[in-house]
């Protein structure tokens, strides 16, 4: 990956697909890539503020989030203005796609919540995954899919993810 800035951070430009369509597209700072993750650190990209009721990402949040281009899912450190980490919130998606500077992934309806001091662990959207009909239409994906939200899940209980973002 290569891009253009004043001050020579890399920069990429995230694209989550869900459906064939752009879900959401924003710049953030390449911070590594080894060839199979991929590391970005970006601001908040959402609109004002959005209360998930267990955790709420808001103008001056930051995430560190890590791509895999063999793996089916991403990882994000949520951390809030003060620097302070709120979480990990992880997403379910089929493995990064990188073109020049175009990080592409597509979500798969699933995610995980990690709390900072890992009292918190929840599976997300459930009841989308059903409802997008990815098992039928591609029994294979749905189960990778399932398959990486238990090994997320397994990791958020057994202490996190340091091993994994190390």
């Amino acid at each position: 990956m290569s891009a253009n800035s004043a001050d020579g951070a890399t920069v990429v430009e995230v694209v989550l697909v869900k459906g064939g369509r752009t879900k959401i597209r924003y710049e953030g700072e390449l911070i590594g890539d080894d060839g199979t993750r991929v590391a970005v650190r970006a601001p908040w990209a959402g609109a004002g503020v959005r209360d998930f009721g267990f955790v709420r990402f808001e103008p001056g949040d930051v995430f560190t989030e890590y791509y895999w281009r063999d793996r089916w899912y991403a990882v994000k450190e949520v951390r809030a203005a003060d620097g302070g980490v709120k979480g990990w919130y992880c997403d379910i998606t089929r493995p990064a796609v990188v073109s020049g500077t175009e990080l592409v992934v597509e979500d798969l309806d699933l995610d995980l919540w990690r709390s900072a001091d890992g009292g918190d662990v929840r599976r997300l959207d459930e009841d989308e995954f059903a409802g997008s009909g990815l098992a039928e239409r591609d029994p294979r994906a749905a189960a990778a899919a399932l398959a990486a939200l238990d090994e997320l899940e397994a990791l958020a209980h057994g202490g996190g993810f340091d091993a994994l973002l190390a």
